[in-house]
């Protein structure tokens, strides 16, 4: 039981962890990057068997579908599934050699994975798999993460993460370093991430005007730089090769432009929308949906997950 404890703590941070991983953009690649490989996918598992056992547990305490219900589950299994197909080949490899790729790379991170495993009670199912000290873990790295997460000061680090690493020298330094790119990625996922949590929390923060005045704001500010990238006269950066597509360095940029233009702002645009129709939802129907939901505790050490 120790070791499993231990592994369901590290999965914690799986899903982050593997963002971080590896690509074979110069010849750097070796036995350790290859070993790191083995390492994340094997924490990516452990996030995936954690979040199994925690709701197991959870529902033979308080009954199946109370505290994380059906709907939060599968939200989870396409969260993870959309993580693994984004960070893994051939989306990974494709992603080497081509700048539209990379967008797609970035999107699936940010606007799929990272609300489908906001939506889906993570943190909460990781505190019905661990016990003792573990719960004590996750309830401090929690109380960090509420901090941080604010719609305000997730606003600022997404949108910091989302246009300095589109700046060329950095974008040209990530793909010159493998720890440069893990960073961008990791930072990608982090943000986004913690953009989600806040605008969502425990479902859409139905009478809060600040979760739809940040996802309009992040949809106008995503689709300028879109938008930018799919006008350019010139490319902007040094690797825009574009081997795998065929095309030239320019028709890559702006084709990768147009993906972060369409699919991240429609993205943001349906988050919107969602908020509108829920304000639109009687209130009653939304407390008693909730107060259905609604599991009987959380482990001892566990504070409440969601804000």
């Amino acid at each position: 039981m120790r070791g499993l404890k231990t592994a369901t703590v590290a999965a914690v941070l799986a899903t982050l962890a593997r963002a971080a991983h590896p690509h074979a953009i110069a010849p750097q690649a070796s036995a350790g990057p290859i070993a790191l490989e083995i390492v994340l996918f094997a924490l990516m598992v452990a996030s995936a068997l954690g979040y199994a056992i925690g709701v197991a547990r959870l529902w033979r305490r308080a009954g199946v579908g109370r505290g994380i219900n059906a709907h939060e589950v599968f939200r989870f299994a396409c969260g993870w599934g959309v993580l693994a197909a984004a960070l893994l080949p051939p989306i990974d490899t494709l992603a080497d050699g081509s700048f539209a790729v990379h967008m797609v790379q970035h999107e699936l991170l940010m606007v799929v994975a990272a609300p489908l495993l906001v939506a889906s009670r993570t943190f909460e199912a990781w505190a019905w798999a661990l016990r003792g000290g573990g719960v004590r873990a996750l309830a401090a790295l929690a109380r960090g993460w509420r901090w941080l997460a604010t719609p305000w000061r997730s606003w600022w680090l997404h949108a910091a993460a989302l246009w300095l690493w589109h700046v060329p020298a950095f974008f040209d330094a990530a793909l010159d370093n493998l720890a440069i790119h893990a960073l961008q990625h990791l930072s990608f996922l982090v943000s986004a991430l913690m953009f989600w949590w806040a605008v969502y929390g425990r479902g859409i923060r139905a009478r809060e005007g600040s979760a739809f005045v940040a996802l309009l704001t992040t949809m106008l500010h995503m689709n300028a730089l879109g938008l930018l990238l799919t006008f350019a006269p010139t490319s902007w950066y040094a690797h825009g090769h574009a081997f795998t597509l065929g095309m030239t360095a320019l028709e890559d940029q702006q084709l990768g432009g147009l993906v972060m233009w369409m699919l991240g702002g429609l993205a943001y645009l349906g988050a919107a929308l969602a908020v509108i129709a829920a304000w639109m939802t009687p209130r009653q129907r939304r407390d008693k949906s909730a107060g259905a939901e609604t599991a009987p505790g959380l482990p001892s050490g566990a504070p409440g997950w969601q804000p």
